[in-house]
């Protein structure tokens, strides 16, 4: 799904930085970071080197959806981008619970939506394809209420992606089906960020939805 000489932008949150080059991260001398975009970008270039695809970081740690859209237009569309993967969410929900106090932090469900929507709307005809990435929270127990919240906002991008026909990666659902096998502390210390096992699983995740495994 994405054609050979192809610019990828890889968007998001911590999840997606870790620790990128700034002010934009490149291959090579781990200017990606230590994640799974270094990693999408190792597939591709040890095993589809004739596709000569070029991944780009622009991953933020800390991001919300709206700090996201904030950036958008300078730091994604600026790099005139071919394709473009979003992965965003689990700091929308995890500030209601960490900043409880603090709801300027917070980015409730339906701002989330019609964030979110905003970007895919107006980001679809000025690539060849968009991607967006479920965020995700480590742990089983879907009763749990951070959990729970979670669940609901990847039904909220699960909407947007039916409606506006974009690819759809339930990365939620990949993790899930590894914690039926193996401790969340396995995957990740904080069940937020993951260790290189659990970057795989989201790598693995994004190669297969676009057709590259």
């Amino acid at each position: 799904m994405i054609e050979p000489g192809a610019k990828l932008v890889m968007v998001g949150d911590s999840i997606t930085d870790c620790g990128r080059a700034q002010p934009v991260g490149e291959a090579p001398r781990g200017g990606l970071g230590n994640g799974y975009v270094a990693l999408v970008d190792a597939h591709l270039q040890a095993l589809h080197p004739e596709w000569r695809i070029r991944v780009v970081n622009v991953g933020t740690s800390g991001n919300t959806v709206v700090d996201v859209a904030r950036r958008w237009e300078d730091e994604v569309m600026g790099l005139q981008p071919d394709y473009v993967s979003l992965m965003i969410g689990v700091n929308d929900v995890w500030r209601q619970f960490d900043m409880p106090l603090v709801p300027e932090r917070h980015v409730g469900i339906d701002r989330y939506r019609d964030t979110l929507r905003h970007l895919v709307t107006t980001t679809k005809p000025r690539v060849r394809g968009m991607f967006l990435l479920s965020p995700f929270y480590l742990e089983p127990n879907r009763d749990d209420p951070m959990r729970r919240m979670v669940d609901a906002y990847i039904e909220v991008m699960r909407g947007v992606a039916a409606s506006e026909q974009v690819p759809f990666v339930d990365v939620q659902a990949e993790f899930d089906r590894l914690l039926a096998h193996v401790n969340t502390w396995v995957l990740a210390p904080d069940r937020v960020h993951p260790y290189l096992n659990g970057h795989l699983v989201i790598a693995r995740a994004f190669l297969a939805a676009v057709g590259a495994l």
